[in-house]
């Protein structure tokens, strides 16, 4: 699955060299860091894009200018701030961060920051990687050299289980870190495709592990891989775990049995025929995160997936749920606020806040803080894609012809994508008892108007927030819902 919007930052820059020394800058993309650049390579990107990138190019912020005399403190926090706001404009635009000139741009220099720290000793290195797939526990071993990107790292991985080379859109790659209990795991995010897995790992601050996973959201894309054993296998031993982990919420002792019966006599189908009715099936699953509703301060479970995020919040001895439609948040945005002396041990202190729609008329703010808030935010954005994808109309041959499954972190070029802004907001959200809901008037919603293609549409947009709240961008696909969805 290709790689959609990307969600920059340059939350630090270091003086690096000796007679002259000169500044890095460090790219952090969707909350975590991926390579250190220097100025020039950055100029030589615009470059490139303006004479061989996509056409149309986006209207892009100005590139900074070039200056020969060294820079004042205030002139390198100018420059810096232009660089990461000319790279979210960019990252924005799902043609832009496709288009091979980037992805290509962002591998080398990824390739190049390990290089440089040591971290590799040439580009032709070869390694070994441990992918958990299949049975819990069962790790796969790959050869591959460390400039190899996830995508080709997938594919390895695939033709090593045997799966079908049409099957393999099917699946994604992500990076995971074993809680202390062994069997739970934290989701730290999923693999973007142009990055190398190997030096991923050396960059994040806990020893991670790499997950084979499926890449789509609606199960009904399940029966495309019944027809492959090996394919099969891999999403029955994904939903055991699943359960296991109590991924998967059980909604009665009798269907655990049934489960427990039909795993022992190794009845892969029937089991996920069985675990695809159950209302928890295919969610991710979040660590416990302090959320703003019902209440202020209270602690829950986060769930992501069937078109909803899911709160389970404990409330003496019973565990109440809270379920929240994609289709009823107008728009969302993650808050990040980086520590720079140590922005590469530790990343962000991150929010998400999305403004929903709790009755007719009435929009409220609800917070969730998390560091998993950036997986959280790509995640439903990647569902708000496959639903603005499909015609709810069609049979499942339809939809196929359409265009194939979207995984965790893809956006369409579908324009209420593309015509999104994300900036990475420093400011914490408003009281939920007075949400600042915002509706903008005519003449701004026309900015940003897109052109509907079906006549039941979904969306959700990031926006900006810098305190002033002037520039939030209207999620013209959110009004389209008539009363009958509320």
């Amino acid at each position: 699955a290709a790689t959609g919007s990307m969600h920059f930052s340059i939350p630090d820059t270091q003086e690096l060299g000796s007679a002259p020394t000169y500044t890095s800058y460090s790219i952090h993309i969707n909350g975590a860091f991926h390579c250190s650049l220097r100025f020039k390579q950055l100029h030589s990107l615009n470059e490139q894009l303006r004479r061989h990138g996509p056409h149309p190019l986006p209207s892009l912020p100005p590139f900074p200018p070039k200056r020969l005399l060294p820079l004042t403190g205030g002139q390198l926090e100018a420059r810096r701030s232009a660089l990461e706001h000319y790279l979210q404009a960019l990252g924005q635009d799902t043609r832009v961060a496709r288009s091979p000139l980037v992805q290509r741009f962002l591998q080398r220099a990824q390739l190049d920051t390990a290089l440089g720290e040591s971290l590799v000793r040439s580009d032709c290195e070869e390694q070994q990687v441990e992918v958990l797939a299949g049975h819990p526990g069962e790790r796969i071993l790959v050869s591959c050299s460390v400039q190899q990107n996830s995508s080709a790292l997938l594919q390895a991985v695939c033709r090593e289980l045997q799966v079908p080379e049409e099957l393999m859109r099917y699946f994604c790659l992500f990076l995971v870190r074993r809680q202390r209990s062994g069997e739970e795991l934290h989701l730290v995010r999923r693999l973007m495709e142009f990055e190398a897995p190997y030096i991923t790992r050396l960059h994040v601050p806990q020893p991670c592990d790499l997950m084979l996973r499926t890449s789509y959201w609606d199960p009904l894309w399940d029966a495309r891989l019944y027809a492959s054993a090996p394919a099969m296998g891999l999403l029955y031993h994904q939903a055991v775990a699943d359960v296991t982990r109590e991924w998967v919420v059980l909604c009665s002792p009798g269907v655990g049995r049934q489960l427990s019966g039909l795993q022992l006599q190794g009845r892969q189908r029937e089991y996920l025929e069985l675990v695809r009715q159950l209302p928890s099936y295919g969610c991710l699953q979040f660590d416990a995160a302090q959320v703003d509703y019902p209440e202020p301060q209270t602690m829950a479970l986060i769930s992501i997936g069937n078109k909803e995020l899911g709160l389970r919040t404990p409330r003496g001895s019973k565990i109440y749920e809270t379920k929240f439609r994609v289709t009823r948040m107008r728009s969302w945005r993650v808050s990040v606020t980086h520590n720079a002396v140590e922005a590469r041990l530790e990343p962000a202190h991150l929010q998400l806040a999305f403004e929903y729609l709790i009755a007719k008329q009435t929009l409220r703010w609800i917070t969730i803080t998390s560091d998993q808030a950036m997986l959280m935010s790509v995640c439903l954005q990647a569902m708000v894609d496959e639903l603005l994808q499909r015609d709810p109309s069609s049979d499942e041959e339809q939809e196929a012809a359409a265009g194939q499954p979207l995984a965790c972190s893809t956006a369409t070029s579908t324009p209420s994508s593309t015509g999104s802004t994300s900036t990475w907001a420093t400011s914490s959200c408003s009281s939920s008892t007075t949400p600042p809901v915002r509706f903008l008037s005519e003449d701004g919603r026309s900015k940003h108007q897109p052109r509907l293609t079906t006549s039941r549409t979904f969306g959700a947009v990031f926006f900006r927030n810098d305190g002033a709240g002037e520039d939030v961008v209207a999620n013209e696909a959110f009004e389209g819902i008539g009363d009958d969805d509320l």
